[in-house]
């Protein structure tokens, strides 16, 4: 996204011709290197680059793609459910940042905060802390500045409530919870921004790997909370980094 307005600005200047820019810009959309297509648009089209799904794709293969689009001038790079065993393959050839417990890999380093105000990661019990940390560490990639209220379920409201300031003041709010996934209700009428469920697969036998958590936080009584899929970190801290960032796509 930098890149193309650095062209646009160079045309409006008269440094760069018509045809010059456009030749610049006519750059292949994608790169087909055989088990993947590359994507080196995404940026122009969505604001920000390509992210790396590691699961279920080899250390050789990541690091493949990887090798594709820093070669193509993306910089930052962030790799989702990443593996300790394919991280130290990488930290091999990479400069890679690697966070075990969120299995996120970060290449690059985090920009300076710049959103509208702080995203909130908040999360039932210790045993969603994988999670949280996905969608904490997504939303600080993504130029946020995030604050992490962690084990502040309802079983003991009043955890909850010691932080109150906290949620009041911030601008967008993650709520990560397994079992019953009351957390995003309560927290839900408590603020007055955009509340982000996530439902995580903790929980006995009946809370069905998620599915518990999922129906109860889609069933909301809590005006403004929408929820993503179970385990999602990454999409909640994007999510929560876009509605943070709302001309994100216009700069």
């Amino acid at each position: 996204m930098n890149e193309t307005k650095a062209i646009l600005e160079q045309v409006a200047d008269g440094r760069l011709s018509v045809e010059e820019a456009m030749l610049k810009l006519k750059t292949e959309p994608f790169v087909d290197v055989g088990y993947a297509k590359v994507d080196l648009h995404r940026a122009i089209r969505q604001g920000q680059g390509e992210v790396i799904y590691g699961e279920s794709k080899t250390a050789e293969e990541i690091r493949g793609i990887l090798e594709v689009m820093r070669s193509h001038g993306q910089e930052r790079v962030l790799i989702t459910r990443l593996s300790s065993d394919k991280a130290a393959f990488l930290q091999k050839t990479e400069p890679l940042d690697y966070h075990e417990r969120a299995r996120v890999g970060l290449i690059g380093g985090m920009p300076p905060a710049d959103g509208l105000g702080r995203i909130v990661v908040a999360t039932g019990g210790t045993s969603d802390l994988p999670v949280a940390e996905e969608a904490a560490l997504t939303a600080a990639f993504y130029g946020n500045d995030v604050v992490r209220l962690y084990d502040v379920g309802v079983s003991g409201l009043h955890r909850l409530l010691a932080h109150a300031e906290e949620i009041m003041d911030a601008s967008v709010l993650i709520c990560i919870a397994g079992m019953e996934g009351a957390l995003a209700s309560v927290i839900g009428g408590l603020a007055d921004c955009p509340v982000i469920a996530v439902p995580t697969s903790v929980g006995y036998g009946a809370s069905f790997h998620g599915l518990a958590a999922l129906l109860s936080m889609l069933n909301s009584c809590a005006s403004g909370v929408s929820v993503v899929n179970i385990d999602n970190g990454f999409g909640a801290g994007f999510l929560a980094s876009r509605i943070n960032h709302p001309k994100h796509c216009k700069k």
